[in-house]
This record gives structure tokens, sequence and C-alpha cells, in this order.
């Protein structure tokens, strides 16, 4: 049983720097934002669990897109776990720190990166043997300060975070230079409106100039 990435698989999240967080209702636009996502060099999305049609999108992606690594999001409930896994997922995420969702996502051998946002949560994460965790919200519970003070204790783990949560261009740069963070999450690499407007150039040049500032700072 494990609930860690694989060693290419962290490799992946390393360079590429970003992962796209969907929120999507429909299947074939689910593939058109995939492969647009791609074209702008980001390689990595989380699907939430938000839309009646989440699953079926997540399934739809792994299916006709399988050059990108399809994760899914906002898992809340253990049943969740199996349908995701079901569905494709290469890794797994949530808000918070659930002991059931982890030992589930543990059981199914889902890579799983659990949310934290307190020392507390670090400790339960841990202890059910996650290595990634999910800062969120990231900007909202303190920005890069908040996660140096809870991540000290816990340095010599070699734990990874993905901020998440109020992450833009802007601040992108400054998340990518703490040596802790694997990548950073974020929606603003495909708005809602630009996903409904089926506008696919302007997603891939969003996803580039993201990839961009990645390179610059990680030389990736």
């Amino acid at each position: 049983m494990s609930l860690l990435l694989s060693e290419s698989q962290l490799g992946q999240f390393r360079r590429t720097g970003v992962i796209a967080v969907m929120v999507v209702d429909d299947p074939d636009r689910a593939v058109s934002l995939a492969k647009a996502l791609l074209d702008g060099g980001v390689d990595i999305m989380e699907l939430t669990l938000r839309t009646p049609q989440a699953l079926a999108c997540l399934a739809a992606i792994v299916k006709q897109v399988p050059e990108m690594l399809a994760g899914a999001g906002t898992i809340l409930f253990p049943e969740q776990v199996d349908q995701v896994v079901q569905a494709g997922a290469a890794f797994g995420v949530a808000p918070g720190t659930n002991p059931v969702v982890i030992r589930r996502a543990d059981q199914l051998n889902l890579p799983f990166a659990p949310g934290v946002a307190t020392p507390t949560d670090i400790d339960i994460a841990v202890q059910a043997g996650c290595r990634l965790l999910k800062f969120f919200p990231a900007e909202h519970s303190g920005g890069l300060n908040m996660l140096a003070s809870i991540k000290a204790p816990y340095a010599h783990l070699g734990l990874q975070y993905i901020p998440l949560g109020g992450v833009t261009t802007g601040n992108l740069s400054a998340w990518l230079t703490d040596a802790d963070v694997l990548a950073v999450g974020g929606s603003w690499l495909a708005k809602k409106e630009s996903i409904e407007s089926a506008r696919w150039d302007e997603i891939t040049q969003t996803c580039r100039d993201a990839r961009e500032i990645v390179r610059l700072v990680r030389g990736a």
C-alpha cells in the first residue's frame, strides 16, 4: 500500500511546476481543455469533484488524452476514492485532512495529497503515511510566511507541498522559490469563462506564460 507518487511522477510535478485545477461539467469540453493545457506545456491537471459529470470528464481525459497526468480533487468521502480510481485518476487531492479518506486511498494505492493549514493537520497526514501535502488555502492562510512556520518542525521528514488558493501569475515565482514546494496549483490557468467560451488559445497562452515563470525560477 502506498500514498506516494512514483519517482517519475514526482519528477513530472517538479518539472512542470504548475497544476491546472479545473471544474468542468462536460466530457467533450474537458478533453478540449486538456489538449489546450498540453499545448501550453502544462501536463498535470486536477479535476475537482464539484459537478455531476466530474467523473465522466476525468475518465474521458484519461482515455483520450493519455499524455495528461490527470488526478481528482475535492475528495471528501471514502467512496469517492473508489470512484476516482475506477475513472483512472493518477492521484487524489482533498481540501482537508480526513484519516478515513486517506486510509481508503492507501488501500487502493492512490497517491494522495490531503489539505493542510496547521501543524495538527500535518501531524495527522504524516501519521497516515502522506508525504505530499496540499497547503490550502495558501494565501488566505498566511502565504509563504505561514508555510515556512508550520513546515519547519517537519523539515527532516522530506515533506513536499502544493500551495493552492490565491496563487496567480503575479506571485507564482515567489512560491516556486521555496525548495519544499513541489508544484503550485491553481484555477487561473483556465478561467471558467474561458472554458465556457471555448477560448482554448487563450488558455494555452496563459499556460505558456506560467511555464516560462517556472523555467526562469527553476531552469526547467
